[in-house]
């Protein structure tokens, strides 16, 4: 069994065109364009999952996110990806994907071309591969609040929010007090 740094991912150009095969070790050292999956999970009431990564994850260590997910291993479909990284990360299996969009992003830690799904489930959630410490589901209100004191991954953020209209349209309603919920 390889280690993950020794994956094959593919490096791809702005069309997701294969470039060529490179380790996951030789795409985070030189931040070369590869493939990922963002999957949001929310629950039937609409509230959404975030959870906090864990410190030994090779970027942004100990920051929130929005969306379970990963890199595209070679000859993986985004649809296979996203399924694996549930599985691996939160423990959910079984579930259907909903597509929501494709997206690029890039900064001085990652480079990609992303895809981006939504599933229904409230749980219960397993975190099987150690990449992530907690979880929790919460409201447009609890997460405005979360966002304004917490790290969230940027790219998650970047690719993911345009397409949670329904999030913020009130499928879920807040109640009480900041801290009552």
């Amino acid at each position: 069994m390889s280690t993950p740094d020794a994956e094959q991912i593919q490096h791809v150009d702005l069309d997701g065109q294969v470039l060529g095969m490179v380790s996951r070790a030789s795409m985070r050292a030189k931040n070369l364009r590869h493939r990922a999956v963002y999957v949001v999970v929310q629950s039937e009431d609409g509230r959404l999952l975030i959870h906090r990564r864990s410190e030994s994850k090779d970027v942004w260590p100990g920051w929130w996110d929005i969306a379970v997910g990963g890199v595209v291993i070679a000859n993986e479909s985004y649809e296979v990806a996203a399924l694996r990284e549930l599985d691996e990360e939160i423990g959910l299996s079984g579930v259907l994907l909903e597509y929501l969009g494709d997206g690029q992003y890039s900064d001085s830690s990652v480079n990609l071309i992303g895809r981006c799904f939504r599933v229904r489930s409230s749980g219960p959630f397993v975190y099987r591969d150690g990449e992530v410490e907690e979880s929790k589901f919460v409201t447009p209100t609890q997460f405005a609040e979360m966002i304004a004191v917490s790290k969230f991954v940027p790219d998650s953020l970047a690719l993911v929010l345009p397409h949670l209209e329904d999030f913020y349209a009130g499928t879920v309603y807040d109640v009480g007090k900041p801290g009552e919920r």
